[in-house]
């Protein structure tokens, strides 16, 4: 029987929703190999290709957050929307130097899909102009919009928590720094979903925006992957045919989540009363939070 490390045991009791709060992280990234799973390069750059996300796409979950919180009456839900925003800014601040101090240190220019990434969350899924009531309702999709995609966050957040990528040889910094954010992800995964509900977007809004936000992300994603295949010298420029060959011989040796998993969490959101909850362990999330070597640097 496999012997489970502390953060992969699931705590019987799970306190629930806990208040959020920013935590500082301190990540030395000198020397950080570009395959930090050296048994599995392409999953290496698949997770990595989520350092190109993430900073642009977490900035524009805090600026829509700033915008809707003079909306919000309820005190529970503007004390979690203002720990949520402080743990996303934190997020988008630690991946955006490992795009400088990893990527760009072993030979990936970033910049190309950064732009890519600013246009889509700052102009195509940023606030637009007309009237109050057409504002309004920008406001709720982008809303929307973000609870889809935190769903996914928590998902693979609990996923990293749980999986052995010690066996791939996992570098143990990188391995931290997704495991912290996967944890916290799973901290405040109730929050885009409250968020959304109060500011009127219901199930039928909410349906259809994940049908179409499931295969957007997983696209972004496996093109992020491409770019950096395509200026890794130490592979070779797999087309998208052979590139997804790899991946889905990554997932089945477990280096990444599995297709399966992935389409049964998606389909999971379309549950009448579905409730985030049922995404990972607060508990466990927060025992991670308080071992996290990154974590552990800044508190000594």
């Amino acid at each position: 029987m496999k012997l489970l490390r502390w953060w992969e045991r699931r705590p019987e009791v799970d306190p629930g929703e806990v208040a959020l709060h920013a935590r500082n992280v301190q990540f030395d990234w000198a020397d950080t190999p570009l395959h930090w799973m050296p048994a599995e390069p392409i999953a290496s750059h698949l997770i990595n290709a989520l350092n190109l996300l993430l900073p642009e796409g977490e900035r524009m979950f805090c600026a829509a957050y700033a915008e809707a919180l003079p909306f919000v009456k309820d005190e529970k839900l503007r004390e979690a929307m203002l720990g949520f925003i402080g743990q996303e800014s934190m997020h988008a601040e630690t991946h955006d130097r490992v795009l400088h101090e990893v990527l760009a240190a072993n030979g990936i220019d970033p910049e190309p899909y950064v732009r890519q990434a600013e246009y889509l969350f700052r102009k195509t899924l940023g606030p637009r102009g007309g009237d109050e009531v057409a504002q309004r309702q920008v406001l709720v999709e982008r809303l929307a919009f973000i609870a889809c995609l935190e769903h996914f966050f928590a998902y693979l957040g609990d996923w990293i928590l749980n999986a052995d990528l010690e066996k791939f040889g996992a570098e143990p910094r990188m391995a931290d720094l997704f495991r912290w954010h996967g944890a916290e992800e799973v901290e405040h995964r109730h929050v885009a979903h409250d968020v959304a509900v109060y500011f009127g977007a219901g199930y039928v809004r909410r349906a259809a925006l994940m049908t179409l936000t499931f295969p957007i992300f997983l696209t972004l994603v496996v093109r992020g992957t491409k770019f950096m295949v395509h200026q890794d010298p130490e592979l070779p420029d797999y087309g998208y045919p052979r590139l997804l060959t790899r991946v889905f011989g990554s997932m089945w040796r477990g280096a990444l989540p599995g297709m399966p998993s992935l389409l049964l969490s998606a389909l999971s959101t379309f549950k009448p009363g579905y409730d985030p909850g049922s995404v990972g362990s607060t508990a466990q999330a927060v025992a991670y939070l308080a071992k996290s070597p990154a974590a552990q640097a800044v508190a000594s």
